[in-house]
């Protein structure tokens, strides 16, 4: 008897310090590592570029930028009613919008628990049932990598000669002999940390394997949803729209130089895949969105300076401009909706299925 309750305290402990520790303050700390390798990195000629740069952008195409941002978040919540409606679920539109963008803010703070938080805000708004409005989440994440997988393919056509030799730029070893960062190593800790979790949980833990089978069940009727869908087509195009938005506010920010105002579609696409990158490995792409982009815009401005360190400066400029008005944004409008979000149901006993669930989540 007292072996198990030291065993229970043990998993409560484990629970309660080194989930959250994983989930946050991991991603944390190698976001502000990539921030301080981003800015050290840079020499005195370099910092003083970018600097200059950043003084001197024009601002209103990043003002422009953020209002197309905007818009792709409308149609991505009006979007979102394709899936809900086949299984007869009707929540209003700003509700959805409302729980969408605090969804995005949540996730700046905890990487990929905004999805389980929009789930849950709407299950406080119209009491929509948490697992079947977290599958359509799901189910929207899948056309979304089948997008940014479309986005890819497009970029190996137009540029696969610049997406190799960038590559090889992000691996390369530093002039100081040193080595920089290895993007391969962290996707295979990430990779490989999340398997081994998820086997010993599902082979020691009873309650976590039959708890993920019934989730599992739910989401699925999320993901298929679209099948059933009475208007596929609209659901289609609302994702072609929402994507060329994407691409359209990440593209108009590079008007902000001239420098950058003739850059290519192929070097915007790459740019937009490797900022894409950055967001999955830390919250809100802090530190890695600003030193990939800013590597594949060093790349292509290249010819325009009489040395690289002119080159560096006004790429990460560029970089670190179009992270932090995108994060600014989310910040604003993320605040904004939470304060707006209409709470007209209270927690019941019986009736916690939302709430419970998101605390499993985070």
């Amino acid at each position: 008897m007292v072996l198990f309750q030291r065993s229970y305290s043990l998993n409560n402990t484990l629970k309660k310090y080194l989930v959250p520790f994983v989930k946050v303050v991991l991603p944390l700390v190698l976001g502000f590592y990539l921030l301080w390798h981003f800015y050290t990195a840079m020499d005195a000629p370099t910092k003083e570029v970018f600097f200059r740069a950043v003084r001197e952008a024009d601002y209103f195409w990043i003002a422009l930028s953020l209002i197309i941002g905007w818009a792709s978040h409308l149609v991505r919540a009006y979007r979102w009613k394709y899936l809900l409606e086949p299984m007869d679920l009707r929540p209003k539109f700003w509700h959805r919008y409302h729980a969408l963008m605090v969804g995005y803010l949540v996730n700046l703070i905890i990487p990929r628990a905004g999805e389980a938080t929009r789930a849950a805000l709407l299950y406080r708004t119209d009491k929509i049932p948490f697992s079947k409005s977290f599958g359509t989440i799901i189910g929207e994440r899948v056309f979304d990598l089948v997008m940014l997988g479309v986005i890819v393919l497009l970029a190996l056509v137009m540029s696969f000669d610049d997406i190799i030799t960038i590559k090889d730029l992000i691996a390369q070893p530093t002039e100081d002999g040193g080595s920089s960062f290895s993007w391969g190593l962290l996707i295979l800790i990430i990779f490989g940390f999340g398997i081994l979790t998820f086997a010993i949980l599902w082979f020691k833990v009873e309650k976590f394997r039959f708890k993920f089978k019934v989730f599992f069940h739910e989401v699925m009727t999320g993901v298929f949803s679209i099948f059933k869908s009475k208007n596929p087509f609209a659901f289609i195009f609302y994702t072609l729209l929402m994507w060329t938005l994407y691409i359209v506010f990440f593209g108009i920010c590079f008007f902000a130089f001239e420098e950058t105002a003739q850059f290519p579609l192929g070097g915007v696409l790459i740019g937009f895949i490797a900022g894409t990158l950055g967001i999955m490995f830390t919250n809100g792409g802090i530190g890695a969105y600003p030193y990939l982009v800013g590597i594949v815009v060093t790349f292509y401005i290249g010819d325009f300076f009489d040395t690289r360190e002119a080159a560096e400066g006004m790429g990460k400029a560029l970089g670190m401009i179009i992270w932090s008005s995108q994060t600014l944004g989310m910040i604003i409008l993320g605040l904004i909706s939470l304060a707006l979000l209409p709470r007209n149901f209270k927690k019941e006993k019986d009736e916690s299925l939302g709430q419970t669930a998101i605390e499993d989540r985070i």
